[in-house]
């Protein structure tokens, strides 16, 4: 770690795969065992924003910001109403950026000399990133000391999961050296699809220990706590759903040492 906390971009190029459920459901578990947590919206759909129960109105200050102006990143962060657990919003003048950077020879590099301002307290800072592969996650890709990325177990997910891989490597090869794959998250998982269990044996066989064992399940309350926001963990913490991302957040404790 290049700071005193973790930095750890949730990314996968496809849409609608968990990475905003994992990013605040993991995130909601951490700050649940005392871990202090700073979340940080980089998709200019803003879900994890709503997700946490950051309305509209309160993102006045966000993410666009913190990249693209001269706010600072304590300027931009954000209380919720989780303990140990703080937000950088987003809002939609992050879908403009990339024209914004187009012509910025650093313009890979502008979440990560923000990022380097925040000295402590902190254990995690979770960047949930667009789904795309392009320039804010490659800025979140820049800062970051690992990646998780949430696979959903259906067809033609390891497909996509190839492509994202290579584009790890060519950041670390030219932008970050530091940079490597936290692990896998399988999510989506229906245990009466057969496919499903057909994509788990094909992670593990590929990726083998890089896939966590916790393996996130297809949930209704999953789906319903965002219109809520709240964090499933906190809109039913008893569900399938709930428990898993608990236990994603242990083994990942483990997995970390810490």
């Amino acid at each position: 770690m290049r700071n005193n906390f973790k930095i750890i971009s949730i990314v996968n190029q496809k849409g609608g795969v968990g990475k905003t459920t994992t990013a605040i459901n993991l995130g909601t578990a951490l700050a649940a065992i005392d871990k202090k947590i700073l979340l940080i919206d980089l998709d200019p759909q803003g879900n994890l924003s709503t997700g946490i129960g950051v309305t509209e109105k309160q993102r006045k200050i966000s993410a666009y910001d913190l990249i693209i102006q001269d706010s600072s990143i304590h300027q931009t962060i954000q209380e919720t109403r989780i303990p140990n657990l703080k937000i950088i919003p987003s809002n939609i003048n992050l879908s403009g950026i990339e024209f914004e950077l187009a012509t910025d020879e650093d313009r890979t590099n502008k979440l990560n000399y923000k990022i380097s301002d925040l000295k402590e307290g902190y254990d995690f800072v979770l960047i949930d990133c667009p789904p795309s592969l392009g320039i804010l996650t490659v800025n979140s890709l820049v800062a970051s000391d690992s990646v998780l990325v949430p696979l959903q177990c259906e067809f033609y997910a390891l497909e996509g999961l190839a492509q994202l891989l290579r584009t790890i490597e060519k950041i670390k090869d030219n932008l970050n050296p530091n940079l490597f794959l936290e692990g896998v998250i399988l999510t989506m998982f229906d245990s009466r699809n057969r496919l499903s269990d057909d994509v788990v044996a094909d992670a593990r066989e590929h990726l083998g220990k890089k896939v966590f064992d916790t393996i996130i399940p297809r949930n209704v309350r999953l789906s319903e706590a965002p219109s809520h926001g709240l964090p499933a963990i906190i809109y039913d913490q008893k569900c399938i759903g709930s428990v898993a991302y608990i236990d994603l957040a242990k083994e990942l404790i483990n997995r970390l040492g810490i």
